[in-house]
């Protein structure tokens, strides 16, 4: 038996919306056990005894449950533990008016990969193998991240549009283990 951490690209905006509960409900019927949804947004610990293609069954069960597909990224409990343990943001100014985010990524990044941030504005502050941790500072317009997505269009230029990842606010990675 395992626990699990699966974040869902993309649910909840538009057409595509999910109640966490008819998910959770979803997801059982794969053997998913202890299924517990973390914020609304298609974040969801499990335990299962099969790990055997896990990612694809996921997909395709939320698929043929809700009609529309959903990328799927996976982490394990250990590997949450270890993104916690390693404080990727411990340099950042705890005083600092930022948030902190970090893109999840379901296969390994190539080594070497160079993003542009903006000192101040929009910072890559590392790269791990799967993740991507970013600060996005406040802005004088009250905002915080729109610089991400000037670094969402460099990854796509550099990994190509179908390499499946999501961010997530670090504030939901650090509840997951709670």
């Amino acid at each position: 038996m395992s626990r699990h951490f699966a974040f869902l690209r993309g649910i909840n905006l538009g057409k595509r919306q999910i109640k966490m509960a008819d998910l959770k409900t979803c997801l059982s019927g794969i053997g998913l056990r202890d299924i517990r949804t973390i914020v609304a947004s298609g974040n969801v610990g499990f335990e299962t005894d099969d790990d055997s293609n896990l990612q694809a069954r996921m997909e395709a069960v939320i698929a043929k449950t809700f009609g529309f597909q959903v990328g799927v990224v996976l982490r394990s409990e250990s590997e949450i533990a270890t993104m916690l343990a390693n404080a990727p943001f411990g340099q950042l100014d705890p005083q600092a008016d930022l948030t902190r985010h970090v893109m999840l990524f379901d296969t390994p990044l190539p080594a070497g990969l160079a993003l542009n941030d903006r000192p101040g504005h929009t910072e890559v502050v590392r790269i791990d193998v799967r993740e991507i941790y970013l600060a996005g500072y406040r802005q004088p317009n009250g905002r915080y991240t729109e610089g991400m997505d000037d670094l969402g269009k460099q990854i796509e230029q550099q990994l190509g549009k179908d390499r499946l990842m999501t961010a997530r606010n670090w504030n939901t990675i650090e509840k997951a283990l709670k």
